[in-house]
């Protein structure tokens, strides 16, 4: 069949609107055709079957074709192209790998997608050996091969297979950049971000010294730096210098001052700005929040209000921040109104906002909160958790740690603190028991000594003193002063008054200026009745010059 030469010259100029059934009725026609003989035809309607996200299609057009198109590398490169896109990329390799046998020569249209693949599947010692083909071909200096390796190189992890450390590999980088025929200011900017992520700003700085031209990117990824290393009066002569400023510029300011706890300066510059967005209000609401200045945190979220600032997500976060640290339920519910919908809400603020009416002392509010919250992470079972103990709700604590494990979620070392802790205060002893011993036997967790401290204070708190002490021997750490005080305490349970001398004895080996051992030690004596063994081991206290911290209050 003999296809019009009108219609030949008409479908390559519709193939780009062409939906996947309409390639189909233009394969037909292909095939039904001397078509294939156009390679130039050929390979654009065959790309054109790899730009809808799969490879199947283009994959048996391409396994149909001639022997005579078989060694056409214009299709060739069409299908590592198309791999390269779509995946699978083992499949770009592998043909790019088959070249040769074909007698084909891979060149400066294929090694560009080769090299990504090699990047997404993180094959990087296949990456570095393709890079030395290129340079035995000479297309190292092609553009586009070029930008693939520097690409590459900027991406390889300091753990990378290729075993090179990282500097070596940015250092290939830049010479691959100092190579180039054509550097974009985009390049330079990717190798300063590249040098200021690792925290080398002498390097970027010299980079950024010698750039043909800056732009505000090139700018603000050098202020970014300084911040970084904590060099403000570097970054402060950037910025003054800077021929355009934006909004990333004026925050970057915000929090270089805030880092170094000057937030004065930090405000100066917030309210100097020429244009705030959000980000730029989270910066200085959250750096007060970071500083305990709660106060100052939400008026200035309240100021945010009154301007029409739309908060997002970190700007809540801060807020309830405040909101529990200064236990103001009331500017809390404000908040928990402004969130509205917790079903769509982010899991970090429904996490902060349990934790706000928790400490504000609305458990049963922060129940609430939780229920509702949709995609529920570890840490925010173990906010709930941490809640239900702290307020004697221990049972229910247990529930939710039981729960969490029935959802499919695996416990970390703080649930197992939370849960722990809820078993002390609650008197489960029994629970505390199989909660401990399943950390290693079901989660491969080895307790740290704070989930031993749990258990002795558990077992000292129900009086199982002998024990919290065969834990104690047998604990893979050096007892603590708060271990030692937990067990004067389960001393003071018992009245073991022979037992905490020589608990105090150990605790004083650890030249502690604690004074709590010393002021229970005289409790128990006091308690009992032996007034005088209780007046010395307060003189202990003044032979060792140990003061007990007289207690304050934020009540005013």
């Amino acid at each position: 069949m003999f296809m019009p030469f009108n219609l030949e010259l008409k479908i390559p100029n519709i193939l780009p609107k062409c939906t996947f059934h309409h390639l189909k009725q233009i394969h037909a026609l292909i095939i039904t055709s001397s078509l294939t003989k156009n390679i130039q035809f050929f390979s654009k309607f065959l790309r054109r079957t790899t730009e809808f996200g799969r490879m199947d299609c283009s994959h048996l057009i391409f396994s149909q074709m001639g022997c005579d198109l078989c060694t056409e590398i214009m299709l060739w490169n069409v299908m590592i192209r198309g791999y390269a896109f779509n995946g699978p990329f083992e499949e770009c390799i592998q043909m790019f790998e088959e070249m040769p046998q074909r007698g084909l020569k891979p060149h400066n249209f294929t090694y560009p997608y080769v090299i990504n693949s090699c990047c997404e599947l993180g094959w990087y010692k296949k990456g570095n050996n393709v890079h030395c083909q290129i340079i035995k071909s000479g297309f190292e200096s092609s553009f586009a091969v070029a930008n693939s390796l520097f690409n590459m190189y900027l991406k390889m992890p300091a753990s990378s297979d290729v075993g090179m450390a990282n500097n070596c590999k940015l250092d290939d980088a830049r010479k691959i950049l100092n190579d180039m025929c054509i550097r974009p200011v985009d390049l330079w900017n990717h190798m300063i971000a590249k040098y200021v992520n690792i925290g080398n700003v002498k390097s970027a700085r010299e980079l950024f010294d010698i750039m043909p031209e800056r732009d505000v990117v090139s700018w603000n990824s050098m202020i970014s730096g300084y911040v970084k290393v904590g060099q403000v009066a570097n970054a402060r002569d950037l910025f003054e210098r800077m021929p355009e400023k934006n909004v990333v510029s004026w925050t970057s300011m915000i929090g270089a001052y805030a880092d170094t706890d000057d937030l004065e300066t930090a405000r100066r510059f917030f309210e100097t700005m020429p244009y705030r967005n959000v980000v730029s209000w989270n910066s200085m609401i959250s750096s007060y929040a970071k500083h305990r200045k709660f106060v100052e945190s939400l008026d200035l979220f309240a100021q945010m209000q009154s301007e029409g600032v739309t908060p997002d997500g970190y700007t809540y976060v801060s807020v309830l921040s405040a909101c529990s640290n200064l236990g103001d339920l009331e500017f809390g519910n404000y908040i928990h109104y402004l969130i509205g919908d917790l079903s769509r809400l982010e899991v970090v603020v429904g996490t902060s906002l349990i934790e706000m009416y928790a400490q504000c002392g609305d458990v049963d509010k922060a129940f609430a909160v939780f229920v509702k919250i949709g995609k529920k992470d570890v840490f925010c079972w173990n906010v709930m958790i941490k809640a239900l103990s702290i307020h004697g709700r221990t049972e229910d604590a247990i529930k939710i740690f039981l729960l969490m494990q029935k959802m499919g979620l695996k416990p970390n070392d703080f649930t197992f603190t939370s849960a722990l802790f809820a078993c002390s205060h609650g008197g489960l002893v029994e629970e505390g028991r199989r909660i401990f011993n399943s950390m290693e036997k079901d989660y491969k967790i080895s307790p740290k000594i704070e989930h031993f401290g749990c258990l002795i204070d558990l077992l000292c708190r129900n009086g199982q003193l002998e024990e919290a002490l065969l834990l104690v021997e047998d604990m893979p750490f050096k007892p603590d002063v708060t271990i030692w005080g937990t067990l004067l305490g389960g001393c003071r349970v018992t009245g073991d008054l022979q037992l905490a001398e020589k608990v105090v004895e150990k605790a004083t080996e650890l030249e502690t200026n604690e004074s709590g051992v010393y002021v229970l030690l005289s409790n128990i004596h006091a308690s009992a009745g032996q007034w005088l063994e209780a007046a010395d081991a307060r003189g202990k206290m003044d032979q060792k010059k140990i003061w007990k911290k007289a207690a304050s209050s934020g009540v005013v």
